[in-house]
């Protein structure tokens, strides 16, 4: 009995030594061994044997790229203002066992490590670049830490800038400017707006005006050229038919009252030739008594009496209303006007 207590304690002693000396490390991470207290070796992801009791395996390192975000750090700037910017880390463990005896906590290092980069870098800057240059400041963080947790087995890939928190007074006064800037494009874009209003319609009253006048020169010259083509066409006409002088002296007639039409027209002159036209209107006409020549008797030509100079003086105003003609006697002086 006794034996058998024996053989049962020693083979739990080995079952437990054998899982003592067996270790399954797991993808992107990393294991420390320690043989007696110093560093032995760095477990790869995968099944590894120890050494049971002599070795001892450090927590294990997670070697996947890590996200750490900082609180706000107030941070002073070049003009005096004192701002509050969070920054957020992407950092990667790539020396496992550099990362475990070369520094104590890397993460706080690093925090430590971004706020006094982070104070050098917007010491030296304005409020108005520090809100424009996040890139400029994030390239100058991620240099100076890349350089410095280099040594500690970690790799900064990105720093980025958060949030960056002016002063209450400070945010009211950019509000303030950024209104007014903002009425200052709309009132800009309104004048603009205006003047090309404007501008366009003055181009465009300009080319009406343009074309109106074009077409009416077009139209007094169309109109005059008919004119002209009218006068040609009765002269040709006149001297084709040969009209005698009886029959211009009835047109001259007809004509003659004309002249006083319109509104405006309160007097208007007879002129020298309307006595002459009634004189060889009325020796056209047969006198009262006379008998009139037979159907059968051939009409004698009468030669026209010589055309005679109009003077200057030979004109008589008359009044609009008083269009009756002059009397039939052509050596009478004309009427006196009313």
């Amino acid at each position: 009995m006794a034996t058998l207590i024996v053989l049962i304690v020693v083979a739990v002693v080995v079952l437990v030594t054998m899982a003592a000396g067996i270790r399954i490390v797991p993808q992107a991470r990393a294991g420390i061994v320690e043989r007696l207290g110093r560093y032995q070796r760095t477990l790869d992801p995968g099944l590894a044997l120890i050494v049971p009791y002599v070795d001892r395996v450090k927590p294990l390192i997670d070697l996947r790229e890590q996200v750490v975000s900082f609180p706000p750090q107030p941070v002073i700037t070049e003009d005096n203002l004192v701002i509050n910017i969070d920054t957020v880390i992407y950092f990667q463990v790539t020396d496992a066992k550099a990362a475990t005896y070369e520094i104590a906590d890397y993460i706080a290092a690093i925090e430590q490590l971004t706020v006094t980069t982070l104070r050098n870098v917007i010491g030296g800057m304005t409020l108005e670049d520090t809100l424009t240059s996040r890139d400029k400041i994030s390239g100058a963080l991620r240099v100076v830490l890349d350089e410095a947790t280099g040594r500690w087995g970690i790799r900064v890939n990105r720093v980025e800038l958060k949030a960056v928190d002016p002063p209450a007074s400070i945010q009211q006064a950019m509000e303030k400017q950024m209104r007014a800037e903002r009425d200052r494009r709309a009132a800009i874009l309104t004048a603009e707006g205006v003047k090309q209003s404007q501008i366009l319609t003055a181009e465009g009253e300009k080319q009406s005006a343009i074309l109106r006048a074009e077409g009416e020169k077009q139209s007094e010259i169309l109109r005059a050229e008919g004119q002209s083509k009218a006068i040609e066409n009765v002269f040709e006409a006149i001297h084709r038919g040969d009209a005698d002088p009886k029959l211009l002296a009835y047109q001259y007639l007809q004509t003659l009252p004309r002249i006083a039409e319109g509104a405006s027209n309160k007097v208007w002159i007879i002129p020298s030739e309307f006595t002459q036209a009634l004189g060889r209107l009325g020796s056209a006409l047969p006198a009262p008594g006379e008998d009139e020549p037979p159907a059968d008797a051939e009409p004698q030509a009468t030669p026209p009496p010589p055309p005679q100079e109009p003077k200057p003086d030979e004109r008589a105003p008359a009044t609009r209303g008083d269009q009756r003609p002059a009397p039939a006697d052509a050596g009478r002086p004309p009427a006196e006007p009313r």
